[in-house]
């Protein structure tokens, strides 16, 4: 009898596994950058007010990559202004990673950073608790919203911290992507714990924002995972990344044969993925909202 399928989010170590796996087989971090460094910046450049000090607050920054970049953006829109840079990330690991990245890169003296090892929600239970009265100049919440409850409330709560005439940026997968069609599918079967919402996408939070009238620049972003090694039995590396497509611990392994054929024609099927050289290549396409105050 097959094992109960368990969340990935309960194994720290296989998710991160899984996870720098997907960052190397997928254009993902390339297109981001690209977004970041070719859209942005008229974005940053209307924000603050002409303040000394930003304020910008980073959730679910990960290993701090992606908000480095964004932050070296914004330097180069707002040279003399200092920024203070609230991080909101429950991996210790990762944080630890995001860290050693600052001490390892120059030029960071206008930034002061304050590192908060939580999830979402214990963040906004802390910033409530102490009452915080501090308005952010901007936010970012980049992939994240698939760990949290309820996304719709997460995002209203960080809307409401934000300044007049500043923006929320989120960033999701595309729900025309492989991933939404995917999750579409199989969400009853895959979703394992309470806080599992890998199936939201960025039109479920297009609706809810359309739903309350708040306005939102919408931008999508083309890229792509290379999943061939999925399709090999045994493979390791197929076996990591079908972890973290599912977000299911040892999919290949613990899910019913049935479940499986199915996840796998439909990751093959040309709605989510395209034949290129003899490779199968999975639509992985985001989408970005810049979000009103």
């Amino acid at each position: 009898m097959a094992a109960p399928l368990r969340s990935l989010v309960e194994d720290t170590s296989r998710y991160l596994k899984s996870f720098e796996l997907f960052l190397d087989h997928s254009s993902e971090h390339q297109c981001m950058q690209d977004f970041i460094h070719n859209t942005l910046p008229d974005i940053l450049g209307s924000i603050g007010g002409g303040r000394p000090v930003f304020n910008v607050m980073g959730v679910g920054s990960g290993t701090g990559e992606i908000d480095l970049e964004m932050l070296a953006q914004l330097h180069m829109k707002h040279p003399q202004v200092k920024v203070d840079n609230e991080v909101v990330e429950p991996s210790i690991d990762m944080l630890h990673k995001y860290k050693v990245l600052v001490s390892k890169t120059p030029n960071l003296d206008y930034i002061n950073f304050t590192w908060n090892k939580m999830t979402a929600s214990e963040f906004e239970k802390h910033w409530q608790e102490k009452n915080l009265g501090k308005k952010m100049d901007f936010i970012h919440l980049i992939q994240m919203l698939y760990f949290v409850k309820d996304p719709e409330a997460t995002v209203s709560f960080f809307r409401s911290l934000l300044d007049k005439d500043v923006n929320l940026l989120i960033s999701l997968v595309s729900g025309e992507s492989g991933w939404g069609k995917l999750w579409r599918t199989y969400r009853a079967a895959l979703a394992k714990n309470e806080i599992d919402n890998v199936s939201v996408n960025i039109g479920d939070i297009k609706t809810f924002l359309d739903t309350k009238d708040i306005p939102y620049s919408n931008y999508v972003i083309q890229s792509h995972m290379d999943i061939t090694e999925c399709f090999t039995e045994g493979d390791e590396v197929g076996e990591l990344l079908l972890d973290f497509l599912t977000q299911v611990v040892e999919f290949s392994k613990n899910a019913p044969e049935d479940l499986k054929k199915g996840v796998l024609d439909l990751l093959r099927h040309p709605d989510c993925s395209k034949e290129v050289e003899g490779r199968i290549i999975f639509n992985n396409n985001l989408e970005v909202l810049v979000v009103e105050s």
